[in-house]
């Protein structure tokens, strides 16, 4: 790490979030939470001023060619520091045509495009890539609500990344090895942890102090000219190499390939391998569905059992994510939020009632559900149950 990125770090991990966490505190006290406008003016100007002078140092200091990690790291830095920018709306995207952020622009593009990464801060800068230092991570802020977000929001995905694991790994012994019925198991285990995970977020995390203080940090911004979807916790490749080994859904299905698409820049370029990998494998449940003549045989019975059971864990974490999690954090504050503020309300760029149906098809072709609208898996497990004894 040359000394203008250690500085820079330094600043993320000090002043940057001792400057948010005011202005979160000087919104908090307004009848209208939402509201940025005209408030804390000499906080933001510190906040861009000083973000700006280490950046400019960074973009003259040039490619000092560190490695992936190093610039990966650097990347984070630099989209936190703009998204901050566009939760506090010194940028925002709809009244420009170019970020005026022109430095942290310039900087986030020239890493972006040599890692092959979106050139904004990604889900992992605070998640799976966050480096503790003397046990601080980077946070926008220091509010409890949002360490319980990030922290949780690490646990699932750590979580969902155990069953891939463990799911790729019975692509190469097929069904019927006799160590397939383990690697359902550590699949299993590994899902109920993301139940649990989401339950604790759920009970802890306070609904209006993660809508008003922690969501505007994961806004679409502006970098150079194109305008960049928010970070999603969903933004690794894990869960949806369940979706597809499990056979819950599928990579030629239009609506879904198009948000594996949407999301492959915004993942590890290690994530985006085993993702494309993965969209050539056959599933689990069709080796199933082929294999049905061996249902007499105890590796079918007892292997098909712990499979099915997967699905069903991989259908609750969806049922539990989408009726407790997206409800409560998300649909239902919105309607006491003022209407002027109902545009800029999601991550992803769609109105919110787009983004809720959106969700709530991902969350049936998890779990399987009956639908007359489009394909879910109901049927095949409905047939696979048939075969048990």
């Amino acid at each position: 790490m040359t000394p203008n990125t250690h500085a820079f770090d330094h600043w993320i991990r000090t002043r940057f979030v001792e400057i948010n966490s005011c202005l979160e505190e000087i919104y908090w006290q307004q009848e209208d939470k939402a509201n940025v406008e005209g408030v804390g003016e000499n906080e933001k100007k510190q906040l861009e001023s000083e973000g700006t002078e280490l950046i400019t140092a960074l973009l003259a200091e040039g490619n000092t060619d560190e490695g992936f990690d190093n610039a990966f790291d650097l990347l984070g830095n630099v989209g936190l520091f703009m998204a901050a920018c566009r939760r506090h709306e010194i940028t925002e995207p709809s009244r420009e045509k170019t970020s005026p952020l022109t430095q942290a622009s310039a900087l986030a593009m020239h890493i972006g495009a040599s890692i092959g990464v979106t050139p904004r801060f990604a889900t992992a800068h605070l998640t799976t890539h966050n480096k503790s230092v003397n046990g601080l991570y980077k946070r926008f802020t220091d509010l409890p609500c949002e360490k319980l977000f990030v922290d949780y929001n690490t646990k699932s995905i750590l979580a969902y990344k155990r069953a891939s694991d463990a799911l790729l790994k019975i692509q190469p012994l097929g069904i019927s090895h006799a160590i397939t019925a383990d690697l359902l198991r550590v699949a299993k285990v590994a899902l109920q942890d993301v139940i649990e995970s989401n339950s604790a977020l759920f009970e802890k995390l306070d609904a209006d102090e993660f809508f008003y203080q922690v969501r505007p940090y994961y806004k679409p911004y502006r970098v150079g000219s194109q305008v960049y979807r928010g970070a999603n916790a969903g933004d690794f490749a894990g869960i949806n190499v369940i979706d597809m080994l499990l056979g819950l859904c599928f990579a030629n299905e239009p609506s879904y390939s198009q948000m594996l698409v949407d999301k492959f820049l915004y993942m590890m370029p290690e994530d985006q391998s085993i993702l494309r990998d993965c969209m050539r494998m056959t599933s689990i449940m069709d080796d199933f569905l082929a294999a049905s003549k061996y249902k007499d045989q105890s590796w079918y019975q007892d292997n098909l059992k712990l499979f099915l059971a997967v699905c069903e864990s991989h259908g609750e974490t969806a049922i539990q994510h989408h009726n407790q999690l997206v409800s409560k954090y998300i649909a239902v504050p919105s309607t006491s939020m003022a209407q002027q503020h109902m545009s800029k309300i999601t991550a992803s760029g769609p109105p919110l009632h787009a983004l809720l149906d959106a969700l709530e098809k991902l969350r049936d072709r998890r779990a399987a559900a009956q639908r007359t609208d489009m394909r879910t898996r109901y049927d095949d497990i409905k047939l696979l149950k048939t075969t048990l004894k």
